[in-house]
């Protein structure tokens, strides 16, 4: 058998063909589909897979008019949109690369990254006209703004605008020609929201954003619990320049769903077309589901049926029975700007469906199994590895084919993410008996208290079980006999009142009960009206050792 094949690959017979992996080959799948269901923007706009289709060709003899060519970049400034479903796909299908401009940076912050992406074009919402006002003085010359817009009044700016978004469709011709790419050429680009420095750019290539849309559907897909599928409506809760949304929206337009884009994240225009639009499927931060659980108890309202992935922070317990309790299959995945990002899955084994509601709220507050493809490991300074008994720690290091290859122009920093060949992510992490990984802190925030290290995501979500408790951080301070000592930063709930005592007193429980060390108990309990957050919902941990230690 093994000959006969060898001569049909050696005689006359036409040679196979390759095919390259490539956000063309998504787009053709979904395309190819057929499919009925619809894409809209809240109340504002809806339309189907075909119409979805034309739109990108649009989009794309749009931009080649205003002399977009391979290789250069496209900037986008905009909400969760289906406008930024198209530029998913038509931008890089071009040829040409997609940075997604996180609008929830400063300004200077916002110049920084057009200017080091050197962006030839930017797409900007109206809303978004005085930042680039602020900073256009300082924005390299040369580049071309068209104007995003979902009201009917003409913006007033004096900036530069060469055309509006649905003006220039509605001119486009519905057919273009899209070119052979590479599919190692760089598809999109976007930059980490560090709390040290300038922000840092990431990329991914064709092949990358491919590798980590089939990887995250193989996880996803199946029956039982934690899983989306063909007949599952999705929406988007994270922001799409964040990451592209987790890569969710390539996956949801493979499979032809119903999608629905909120546009800018209001709690209850959230939870309205959660209900009227039947969602079935999201993902967010542990802010935004504490925002949309607090507009569904002010309506008395249930969310059966609603599957959520949290990411970004570690899903706290309080907030997971929170979210149980009105309906909401929620679970934690993992990963990271530089890993595209989805790694882990904190999806419950068959075993498990039948456990007590404490016993799965364990497990789904975990950060995960990996999902397919994706090698991790714990290791400890000279990367070893360390044993996966849920009990030794280690960093997380991992490879997987979709990572970033490094940072943009930004050498010296590329080599310390791969330092030993593996992906460095910062994060210290056990590992258990059955494979689920568990973040126990950044290694830039574990707390050294005596020789021992306390985990600050530990101590917070033990004092977030306080019934009095909205929100909680935990920071290392200097301590003249320890070094370290952990001090809790707290936020009560409206109404509500609590001591640093009873916070204490709350944690002496835990304790006495096994469950917390008593040296990890904070002597210094601050209360605040909130906390620091980053542009993408996470505590700002920065912000707060800057304020707390002097």
């Amino acid at each position: 058998m093994t000959d006969s094949l060898n001569n049909q690959t050696n005689g006359a017979i036409a040679p196979a063909q390759d095919s390259p992996l490539l956000i063309a080959s998504l787009f053709e799948t979904a395309m190819a589909l057929g499919s009925r269901n619809e894409i809209l923007l809240a109340d504002r706009s809806r339309y189907s897979y075909a119409m979805f289709g034309e739109r990108v060709h649009r989009l794309a003899h749009a931009l080649a008019g205003l002399g977009l060519k391979p290789g250069q970049t496209v900037g986008v400034m905009d909400w969760d949109t289906p406008r930024y479903l198209e530029c998913f796909f038509g931008v890089p299908m071009m040829g040409a690369v997609l940075h997604t401009i996180n609008v929830r940076l400063s300004p200077e912050q916002i110049l920084y990254t057009i200017n080091h992406a050197e962006d030839d074009i930017i797409l900007v919402n109206n809303e978004f006209l005085p930042i680039l006002e602020q900073i256009w003085e300082r924005v390299d010359a040369g580049k071309i703004l068209v104007l995003l817009s979902d009201v009917t009044i003409t913006a007033t700016t004096t900036l530069p605008i060469a055309g509006e978004y649905e003006a220039l469709l509605a001119e486009a011709a519905p057919r273009f020609d899209f070119p052979n790419v590479s599919e190692h050429s760089r598809a999109t680009t976007f930059y980490t929201t560090g709390t040290t420095g300038l922000p840092k750019g990431v990329y991914f290539s064709h092949r990358q954003l491919v590798m980590h849309t089939l990887s995250t559907r193989a996880a996803l897909a199946g029956e039982g619990q934690g899983r989306f599928n063909a007949s599952d409506i999705y929406m988007p809760v994270t922001p799409m320049f964040h990451v592209h949304a987790w890569g969710l929206p390539y996956v949801a337009t493979t499979m032809g769903v119903k999608q629905v884009y909120p546009g800018r994240y209001q709690p209850d225009v959230l939870l309205d077309l959660i209900q009227r639009e039947g969602v079935t499927f999201s993902h967010c931060v542990p802010t935004i589901l504490q925002m949309i659980l607090g507009a569904a108890q002010k309506r008395e309202a249930r969310l059966d049926g609603w599957t959520v992935i949290i990411g970004g922070s570690a899903l706290q317990a309080a907030l997971c029975k929170q979210a149980l309790d009105v309906g909401i299959d929620v679970f934690t995945g993992y990963g990271m700007s530089e890993t595209c990002p989805i790694l882990t899955l904190a999806q419950l084994q068959p075993q498990m469906r039948d456990w007590d509601i404490e016993r799965q709220i364990e497990v789904r507050c975990k950060t995960g199994r990996p999902i397919p493809l994706v090698h991790l490991r714990i290791v400890d300074a000279e990367m070893n590895d360390v044993p996966h008994d849920g009990v030794a720690q280690g960093e997380v290091v991992v490879r997987a084919p979709w990572l970033t290859r490094g940072y943009l122009k930004d050498p010296t920093n590329s080599r310390n993410l791969w330092a030993g060949g593996w992906l460095h992510t910062g994060d210290i992490a056990v590992i258990d008996t059955d494979g689920y990984l568990r973040i126990t802190d950044r290694l830039k925030d574990v707390i050294k208290s005596g020789g021992e290290w306390v985990s600050s995501l530990d101590v917070e979500d033990m004092i977030l079980r306080h019934p009095a408790v909205a929100e909680a951080a935990v920071i290392g301070v200097p301590d003249l006999k320890w070094a370290e000592r952990p001090m809790a930063i707290v936020v009560l709930k409206p109404g509500q009142t609590a001591s640093a005592d009873d916070i204490r007193a709350h944690l002496r429980d835990f304790a006495s009960r096994g469950l917390m060390s008593h040296y990890a108990i904070p002597e210094q309990v601050k209360f605040v009206e909130q906390l620091p957050k980053t542009s993408v919902g996470k505590l700002n941990k920065r912000s707060l050792r800057a304020t707390y230690i002097v």
